[in-house]
């Protein structure tokens, strides 16, 4: 009677392991690459045939002559994917008004006579720590020092943003939002 009762239990384990462990996941990714090949490739960002970054995920630039992103909580290093995650500390936190008043400062000493108001998204980190974007005014906001150090006129800096702002989807979800590894690629190919 055990016999009776463990086999077909066994074997249901087999197939249904085999159909959502094997089976399920192969036919997903296989219609993921036909109908979406390069979100299901990583939405990797190509130069010379090499990758260079991902459109879906930050990247850490620290180079005046190039737009910063969002801030990133995630550890031992910026854009980390293996540990996203925000910093979870609420508005009254000391360490999160330490570490957006520190961020500001940073700000301010890269670009001392900015007298804009400091956008909260280069202050503050995303939920996820990977924010590839950044807000029109975020962008907008460090169009100086980019100018400076490039040599170049701050009009076409703001060109440059408007032209590689994205809209909200649908013209109602979201927020306007401009994709930082994008625009320091525009940077360079438009010297």
């Amino acid at each position: 009677m055990t016999a009776r009762i463990v086999r077909p239990a066994v074997t249901l384990l087999l197939v249904m392991t085999a159909l959502t462990g094997i089976v399920y996941p192969l036919v997903i990714t296989g219609f993921a690459r036909v109908v979406f090949p390069d979100q299901a490739a990583g939405s990797l960002v190509m130069r010379d045939g090499k990758p260079i970054g991902s459109a879906l995920i930050g990247q850490s630039f620290s180079d005046p002559k190039y737009f910063w992103g969002r801030p990133s909580a995630t550890t031992p290093q910026p854009y980390n994917g293996v540990a996203s995650a925000g910093s979870n500390l609420g508005p009254l936190n000391p360490t999160l008004i330490d570490t957006v008043k520190a961020n500001a400062k940073a700000l301010h000493d890269a670009d001392p006579d900015n007298r804009r108001p400091v956008p909260v998204d280069l202050v503050t980190a995303s939920a996820s720590g990977l924010d590839p974007e950044i807000s029109p005014a975020a962008a907008l906001y460090q169009v100086g020092r980019i100018a400076r150090a490039r040599g170049v006129s701050p009009a076409s800096i703001e060109a440059l943003v408007a032209s590689r702002t994205e809209p909200r989807l649908l013209g109602f979800i979201g927020e306007p939002r401009v994709n930082v590894l994008a625009l320091n690629l525009a940077l360079d190919t438009a010297r």
